[in-house]
C-alpha cells in the first residue's frame, strides 16, 4: 500500500506495514517479565527482544487502569483526552461516579480514525468497564471494527460489539473476572481475530489480578508470564508487528505483618476542619476492589471555600509516608491533567522507601477480600513499565512514554521510518 498518513490527536501515523499489535499488559512493571525471561519461562520473549527492542518510558499519572489505557489508545495525555482516573467527583453534577462513560472522554481514538481511513481494527479488553471508551467512535456496521470484553464475551453481537458467538471461536468458557484467565482470555482472543480477520491494527488490554496478588518471580506470577510467552510466540510467528506495555507498575503496600500500610486522609481532613468539610476522592476505584480494597497511591482533595489550599498542602507533605502534595494549578500542570476534574489538592504518597497508599476514611473500606498482602499502584514509584517491540526502530528519541506505544509501531520500525524519510 501506497504510504498513508493517519492524523489523530495532533499526532501522525503511517499506515502499519504489517499487522500492529499493541498489549497493555496491565500492571506489568518491568521486574516481571524480566525475571520470567531470566528463569527461562518467557523463551518467545527471549527471542522477541533479541531481535527487536527492549526498552523502559513513562506511564501517566495517576498510575491508574483507565488514565493510561486512554492515554495510549489516543497517543496523548490525560489533559487532552479528559480521563483522569477510574472515578471522580463529576464537576456537572457533584456526585461521585464512575469514569468509564464515553461522554467523559474528550478526544477520538486512534482506532476510530484509522477505521475512518479504510482500516480494520480490533479491540479487546479484559474487564467490561473500559469497552465503551476503548471503542468509542467505532462503526459496527461495516464488518472493518471489533471491540468486546473478556468478561462479558458471551453477550457480544454483530450490531454492538462488531462479531458474535466469541466463545466459540476463542474455545474458552467465560473467565471468572477475577482470575488469571480474563486476561489468558484477551490473550487467545487476539491469536484467532489476527487469523481471522488479519486486523491493521490491534489492541489487547488485559487486567493486573495477578499483579496485585503476586511479586515478580513468584509462583503465581511466573505461571501468568509463561501462559502470556505463548501468545506472544503466535501473534510474533503470524507476522504481527508487536508493541507490548503497561498502564502502570506495581509494588508493595503492606507493613512486615503483612497487613495494609494505609493513610486515611479522610479522617485526616475530618480532624483538620470537621467531618465532611473536605471530599477525598480516590480514583482507583472501580467496581472490581477485591484485590486492592480501593486502596492506591493517588488522591485529589476537594476543599471548602474558606480553606487556605496552600498552607493545607504544606501540612499534607509533611505526613509521614506522602510523597509530595500539589495545589490544582501545580499538579495538573507537572502531570498532564484536567483541571476541571480534579480537586483543591494532588496527593501523592509511596515514594522513596514508604509504601503508604491512601484511603478515604477507615470504616468505608472493606479489606476482607484481601487474601494477600497488599500490592497496588496509583503513585511515581509505579510508573516505569516495559515498552518491548519485536522488531528494530528508529529514532525514538528520549523519554518514552507508554502512549508512544502506537507511534512506535506505525512510524518508528526501523524499515519504515527509513522509508519514510
Amino acid at each position: 500500500m501506497e504510504d498513508k498518513i493517519i492524523h489523530v490527536n495532533g499526532r501522525d501515523y503511517h499506515w502499519p506495514k504489517n499487522p500492529l499489535v499493541v498489549i497493555c499488559c496491565d500492571g506489568s512493571e518491568p521486574d516481571y517479565m524480566e525475571t520470567a525471561m531470566a528463569d527461562g519461562l518467557m523463551p518467545n520473549l527471549q527471542r522477541i527482544v533479541g531481535k527487536g527492542e527492549n526498552l523502559r518510558g513513562a506511564s501517566v499519572i495517576p498510575s491508574f487502569t483507565n488514565p493510561n489505557n486512554l492515554s495510549i489508545v489516543t497517543g496523548r495525555p490525560p489533559a487532552v483526552h479528559g480521563i483522569c482516573g477510574n472515578y471522580l467527583l463529576d464537576p456537572e453534577t457533584g456526585d461521585e461516579v464512575m469514569m468509564n462513560d464515553p461522554r467523559f472522554l474528550r478526544a477520538p481514538t486512534i482506532f476510530a480514525a484509522f477505521q475512518e481511513a479504510g482500516a480494520c481494527v480490533a479491540v479487546i479488553t479484559a474487564k467490561d468497564k473500559l469497552r465503551l471508551l476503548l471503542g468509542n467512535g467505532l462503526d459496527f456496521s461495516n464488518g472493518t471494527a471489533v471491540s468486546f470484553s473478556s468478561e462479558k464475551a458471551d453477550q457480544c453481537t454483530s450490531a454492538t460489539h462488531g462479531i458474535e458467538n466469541v466463545l466459540d471461536m476463542v474455545g474458552m468458557p467465560v473467565p471468572d473476572v477475577y482470575s488469571a484467565e480474563l486476561s489468558q482470555f484477551v490473550f487467545a482472543a487476539g491469536v484467532k481475530l489476527l487469523e481471522s480477520h488479519r486486523p491493521d491494527l490491534m489492541y489487547l488490554s488485559t487486567t493486573d489480578y495477578v499483579q496485585h496478588k503476586f511479586a515478580p518471580g513468584s509462583e503465581g506470577a511466573n505461571s501468568f508470564y509463561a501462559m502470556m510467552d505463548r501468545y506472544l510466540g503466535a501473534l510474533d510467528d503470524m507476522g504481527a508487528t508487536i508493541v507490548l506495555t503497561a498502564d502502570h507498575g506495581m509494588k508493595d503496600k503492606h507493613l512486615a505483618d503483612g497487613s495494609p500500610d494505609v493513610l486515611y486522609l479522610q479522617d485526616v481532613f475530618d480532624e483538620w476542619l470537621g467531618k465532611d468539610c473536605a471530599t477525598v476522592i480516590l480514583p482507583i476505584t472501580d467496581p472490581y476492589v477485591v484485590h486492592h480494597g480501593a486502596l492506591g497511591s493517588f488522591a485529589t482533595v476537594y476543599l471548602p471555600d474558606d480553606a487556605d489550599a496552600g498552607e493545607l498542602c504544606m501540612r499534607v507533605r509533611q505526613i509521614e509516608g506522602i510523597d509530595t502534595c500539589y495545589t490544582r494549578a501545580q499538579g495538573c500542570i507537572l502531570y498532564e491533567l484536567p483541571e476541571d476534574r480534579m480537586g483543591d489538592l494532588i496527593v501523592v504518597s509511596g515514594g522513596g522507601q514508604s509504601s503508604k497508599v491512601i484511603g478515604t476514611s477507615a470504616d468505608r473500606h472493606d479489606l476482607s477480600g484481601l487474601k494477600e498482602p497488599l500490592r497496588s499502584h496509583g503513585g511515581i514509584t509505579e510508573q516505569e513499565i516495559p515498552i518491548i517491540v519485536n522488531r528494530k526502530t528508529s529514532n525514538l528519541g528520549e523519554n518514552l512514554r507508554n502512549f508512544d506505544a502506537f507511534s512506535i509501531g506505525c512510524n518508528h520500525i526501523a524499515d519504515v521510518a527509513a522509508a519514510a524519510r
